[in-house]
């Protein structure tokens, strides 16, 4: 399970850290990842439901790249970010996963990401409104509130897919 991130400071810039962490983490308005992702049987994280366009594993693998993408573009550390190019880079073309073991490294990428994503966010020397200076005029309040809702958005995705398929029993 995720480890948990604390915000040290106090006051509003504290409490808008704190709200931010509890929104990527999910379980709020929507189930946290864990909950969505976790249990789904191998035989259905390749299985496009009629009329859908993507499977789990899709689905699965354009949250971790656009995840990995927010963050890389967010924290650009060595200042070398490379944006991918849209919407080839983004989402897998195969239905089925390549393996057990791509689809269980893809689960541990994305949140082994998410956390690294948090205690940078939870760092009060990373200054959540000051606009990036490789970017144009996005600031790390933005990419958080961003990835959140990216992420939200495809847990919801992710959950009508498994009731079409039979497969969510929550």
């Amino acid at each position: 399970m995720a480890e948990r991130v604390e915000v040290a400071q106090g006051g509003a810039d504290g409490e808008i850290r704190r709200q931010l962490l509890a929104m990527l983490k999910g379980g709020q308005a929507y189930a946290p990842m864990e909950h969505i992702v976790d249990d789904l049987p191998a035989e259905f994280r390749g299985r496009v439901p009629d009329g859908l366009p993507y499977s789990p594993w899709q689905i699965l693998e354009h949250m971790r790249i656009a995840q990995e993408d927010i963050v890389s573009f967010s924290m650009n550390v060595d200042g070398g970010y490379k944006p991918l190019k849209w919407p080839d880079a983004y989402w897998p073309k195969q239905a089925e996963p390549p393996s057990d073991a791509a689809w269980e490294r893809s689960v541990e990428s994305f949140r082994s990401e998410r956390q690294r994503f948090e205690g940078y966010l939870a760092d009060g020397k990373n200054d959540l409104t000051a606009p990036f200076a490789w970017g144009q005029g996005q600031n790390l309040l933005r990419e958080a509130l961003l990835l959140a809702d990216h992420t939200s958005h495809h847990l919801g995705e992710f959950i009508v897919v498994r009731r079409l398929l039979g497969a969510w029993k929550k």
